[in-house]
């Protein structure tokens, strides 16, 4: 999708009603930077998607945060693996440290 599809898709969803739309993962690509930095203002939420801080970094210093939060929407979703094999096998950090990641991201975020 381009820039113009995206807004275009927004304004949409917003008009149907939708309370929340989900604008992409600022920080991920110039599209998704372009659209947050763009996107007019809409009856619903604009929402930034990403994840928890990396293992590895501090809250402060992650740069996948720190988009999320230059983003300036309303709200922001993020996705916490759950699973301890993902937390084992595709994160390679131990279950108490994927909590602390989780933590640690909420608590910046709120």
């Amino acid at each position: 999708f381009t820039v113009s599809d995206k807004i275009a898709i927004a304004k949409d969803l917003s008009d149907l009603g939708i309370d929340y739309v989900e604008g992409g993962w600022p920080g991920a690509n110039p599209n998704d930077d372009q659209f947050f930095a763009s996107c007019p203002k809409l009856k619903a939420k604009l929402t930034a998607f990403g994840m928890t801080r990396r293992n590895g970094r501090s809250v402060e210093n992650d740069p996948g945060l720190s988009s999320l939060l230059d983003a300036g929407t309303g709200s922001i979703c993020i996705v916490g693996k759950s699973w301890d094999w993902q937390v084992e096998h595709a994160l390679g950090v131990s279950r108490k440290e994927n909590l602390r990641m989780i933590g640690d991201s909420i608590a910046l975020l709120v």
